[in-house]
């Protein structure tokens, strides 16, 4: 047998190399893209970190989601569901008249006549079509955003009161 090696097994060991290469570098190139994106993008799971401010003071209004047109409840608490971490769950006051969203919600939201501190006892969670004649405002929001994992976060809430002080938001992605 010839010690030699063929031209043509040399021919394929290059090519091999030469494309495991190239699709090494394309494969690179996209992770940096997606690391690039990331960085003004928040990327773990957990719930997420949802600040907004609105139109009248709803600090301690329950909130409930319509749908998109505004004409049906989407969703809304059981009377037993608006507590956080043991404790009514109004949402916590950060700089410039923004609030962090402790209860779930999305810019589909409107805000109830009843207050927390009344929902909480009630008897039992009123129908949709009782708390659909309770809205008091179904277009409350003047700006939301979202703001990442809240996972993402050390310090939660003094992070978000930096990027408001610092006028960062814009790295948020805007709701409304």
């Amino acid at each position: 047998m010839d010690s030699r090696i063929s031209p043509v097994i040399l021919i394929f060991f290059l090519s091999i190399v030469i494309f495991s290469c190239s699709n090494s570098k394309v494969n690179k190139s996209k992770q940096s893209e997606t690391v690039d994106e990331s960085t003004t993008i928040k990327t773990k799971a957990g719930p997420k970190a949802i600040i907004y401010k609105t139109n009248a003071d709803y600090f301690n209004n329950v909130p409930i989601t319509l749908s998109d047109d505004k004409s049906t409840i989407a969703s809304f608490p059981g009377i037993k569901d608006i507590f956080y971490k043991g404790e009514l769950a109004y949402p916590t006051k950060l700089n410039n008249g923004y609030l962090l969203d402790n209860r779930g919600i999305d810019d589909n939201v409107a805000f109830l006549k009843y207050t927390y501190e009344q929902y909480s006892t009630l008897g039992k969670t009123p129908t949709s079509e009782e708390l659909f004649n309770n809205i008091l405002d179904d277009d409350p929001l003047t700006e939301m955003y979202n703001c990442g994992s809240k996972f993402d976060y050390t310090d939660l809430v003094s992070e978000l009161n930096e990027a408001i002080d610092n006028q960062k938001l814009v790295s948020f992605q805007k709701l409304k």
